[in-house]
């Protein structure tokens, strides 16, 4: 059956009447909710006009008018009852009326629904919903959005002074900005975020500028980080979460990166100051401000490394002047004062890195640059590398002026191998260390085996095993001394007739693992040739492959002196007692028959006359009787001797063995220069000098810091030695020769 045609008057008129309802409901003015057969005549009427055969399809009629809905109702309504309001009241009506235009447009889809199914799809026009959006966006916010902008950023500087303001108006203000772009965030970014990030900069860089002046640096952060804190919040309360990047950089601009250096440096309370007195939730709180910004923390660094570096060079002059002062044995000991207040120094800071400045890799840097500075520095003549072997010393040996617990002396010990790490010439520590090694260990004066191994192997995981190679050798070394004086003392059990009538505890060592002694051809007296003959006798039966060297000067005796008032044990080295056996036979000697007979030097023979004639126990006579000892003097046995106690140690001062160890390092460091050389030139073959030197220093880095002139200096020797040349056309390049 035929539909009746309607014509476009007459289906518009009819249209009209669901728009008015729908306009009075929005309004709010009495009517009644469309019921369902409204909403289904209406839906038809549009679906009837559009299926008409042509020329009655008035769909694209309809289309229009759709449009002219929205244009009549916004031009009648809308834009009249916003312009008669302002600020704040704006806002609000504003937020009405997008709220009720919404609903206007899903409405009116709904009755146009065909159109969208078909007709538009077709023609690929704007969809309705969208054509109800663009009416709102081109009449209404083109023409507000400069007030409602304007109104807003009022609001929200009323907000930062301290004022109440409804947050929730201000957020869905701003979702109209959001969703007028229709999925784009172009309105809300250029047409409110610009403007609202310019305000926010005048603003801070306002208040900054007070405060700056006003404010001590510990004031200027706390208000800094409680401004930063509001800001967030503002964005989680009403601001688009996009923001949030824009905002806090802003405020943290205007803030902390504006008056950086101003504030840093505050003469009463800036990042100096704070240091000074530990304030270290200021200083927290300064880490927290500036890790954020790019290259915040640099600064902050700097001066970090510079307290630090002030302070540390303040404790090494104060020990280098108590040491010119005092000199001698006061002086050494406030060198160990020293060692003492670095460490403390050390974990000190130590604790600001890891608490404050939550262990960032920049604030190690500055520790350790600190530390390398004045950690290398000489005090009294000592290098720093002795001044920590002899801390060690200290606090290992027995007797030791450091009376600690077994946890303390752990805990020393691993601060003491953190320390090395900032000193450069590590070999000369270890030649040091190992020097007073072996006289720990070969006079027994060790208070604990367990802590020399603990210590070395700090040292190893710190330093490498090549590092510490010798030092273990030694104390193995001795752990089979040991067993080999057990089966010796068997053997002179089991050997009655080779026992030499003296008791003799001997000590054999591998020469590779100790530092290099001087081994001289004392001539022994009778008795303790014996000795040495019946231990050679023992040794051949264990090994014939082994050759022992005797080395006198680390021997220690004890003999019986016998004089008028008492018999006196005295303890004494192998040289001195040579020299007194001497006197069982010669009531006196001079200079030059003592010497031939010991067949010693004259360096060594003047010390050990001084240590019997001249120091405290004068056990010889000597004639002249003067504080020096001369190649005309005359000694003889002083009967009358006597002292309180029964047994007394006979010291021989020591000799200066700095230089040698120096020495012995700087030959060990030609041929370590000459190694890492080939090693390198090995490998490349060809190099030019700048970069052969740069990888050599790099190298050896690690243990010390090579001198460039040395490496020039071995270069040129491992050219005439036939392991380089240089290039014929360019000097400055170098070839390996096979």
């Amino acid at each position: 059956m035929d539909r009746k045609t309607i014509d476009l008057d007459q289906g518009w008129e009819y249209m009209q009447k669901g728009i008015t309802k729908l306009k009075r409901i929005l309004e709010g003015l009495p009517e009644s909710p469309f019921s369902s057969e409204e909403y289904m005549m209406l839906y038809t009427t549009i679906y009837n006009m559009c299926t008409q055969k042509p020329p009655h399809d008035y769909s694209q009629q309809l289309y229009d008018k759709y449009k002219q809905a929205f244009e009549e109702y916004i031009s009648s309504t809308v834009l009249p009852s916003l312009s008669e309001k302002h600020d704040e009241y704006m806002l609000r009506e504003l937020v009405k009326r997008w709220a009720n235009h919404k609903v206007m447009v899903r409405w009116l889809s709904r009755f146009f629904h065909y159109l969208d199914r078909y007709f538009i799809a077709r023609r690929s026009l704007p969809a309705l919903n969208e054509v109800g959006l663009t009416c709102f966006r081109e009449q209404v916010y083109d023409a507000l959005k400069n007030k409602a902008k304007d109104a807003i950023i009022a609001l929200i500087d009323k907000e930062r002074e301290g004022e109440q303001i409804d947050r929730a108006l201000l957020k869905n203000v701003l979702d109209i900005f959001v969703e007028i772009g229709m999925g784009q965030m172009d309105s809300y970014e250029k047409d409110f975020q610009e403007h609202m990030l310019q305000d926010t900069g005048a603003y801070y860089s306002r208040k900054a500028s007070n405060w700056i002046l006003e404010d001590s640096c510990p004031e200027y952060m706390i208000k800094s980080e409680e401004c930063l804190k509001k800001e967030r919040d503002r964005v989680s309360h009403y601001l688009h979460s996009s923001s949030e990047p824009k905002l806090v950089e802003k405020v943290q601009h205007e803030l902390l990166v504006v008056y950086a250096t101003q504030l840093l440096e505050k003469e009463q309370s800036g990042c100096r100051a704070l240091l000074r007195e530990d304030k270290v939730e200021d200083l927290s709180r300064m880490y927290r401000l500036y890790h954020k910004i790019p290259k915040g923390l640099e600064p902050v660094a700097n001066v970090f490394k510079q307290h630090i570096t002030a302070e540390g060079t303040v404790l090494v002059q104060q020990a280098e002047d108590a040491a010119t002062n005092q000199g001698g044995s006061s002086g050494a000991v406030q060198e160990q004062v020293l060692i003492r207040k670095i460490i403390e120094l050390h974990d000190k800071y130590m604790e600001y890195v890891t608490n404050c400045f939550i262990n960032h890799t920049l604030f190690h840097k500055a520790l350790k640059e600190a530390f390398e500075i004045f950690c290398n520095k000489a005090v009294g003549g000592s290098s720093s590398s002795e001044l920590l072997a002899t801390f060690c010393d200290n606090i290992l040996k027995k007797g030791g002026n450091e009376k600690l617990s077994d946890e303390a002396i752990e805990e020393t010990l691993e601060k003491v191998v953190k320390l090395l790490a900032y000193i450069s010439d590590k070999d000369l520590f270890a030649e040091f260390y190992r020097k007073k090694l072996a006289r720990r260990l070969l006079f027994d004066r060790s208070a604990n085996d367990d802590h020399e191994r603990s210590i070395l192997t700090k040292l190893k995981q710190q330093c490498g095993g090549q590092f510490t190679s010798k030092m273990e050798g030694m104390v193995t070394d001795l752990t089979l001394a040991r067993e080999n004086q057990t089966s010796f003392e068997e053997y002179l059990s089991n050997n009655q007739n080779a026992h030499p009538g003296i008791d003799l505890s001997v000590t054999v060592l591998t020469t590779g693992f100790w530092p290099s002694y001087k081994s001289s051809d004392l001539n022994l007296p009778s008795e303790m040739v014996k000795c040495v003959e019946v231990f050679k006798g023992f040794y051949e039966t264990k090994t014939k492959h082994r050759k022992l060297t005797w080395i006198y000067s680390l021997g220690q005796c004890n003999i019986n002196g016998k004089f008028e008032q008492k018999n006196i044990e005295l303890i004494v080295s192998t040289y001195q007692a040579a020299t007194l056996l001497l006197f069982n036979t010669s009531d006196r000697l001079s200079y030059s028959e003592i010497m031939t007979q010991l067949n010693l030097t004259h360096d060594d023979l003047v010390r050990l006359l001084h240590s019997l004639s001249c120091a405290k126990y004068k056990i010889l006579l000597k004639e002249p009787n003067t504080k020096t000892i001369s190649q005309s003097d005359h000694f003889e046995f002083n009967s009358k001797f006597t002292d309180r106690m029964r047994r007394i140690k006979i010291p021989l001062p020591p000799v200066d063995e700095r230089k040698k160890i120096v020495e012995d390092v700087d030959k060990d460091r030609r041929y370590a220069i000459d190694a890492a050389l080939v090693r390198i030139m090995k490998s490349r073959k060809v190099l030019g000098h700048q970069q052969l030197v740069s990888e050599c220093v790099e190298q050896l880095s690690r243990m010390f810091k090579p001198d460039i002139k040395a490496i020039k200096k071995r270069m040129e020797d491992l050219i005439t030695r036939d392991y380089l040349e240089r290039d014929k056309e360019n000097p400055n390049m170098f070839r390996y020769l096979a």
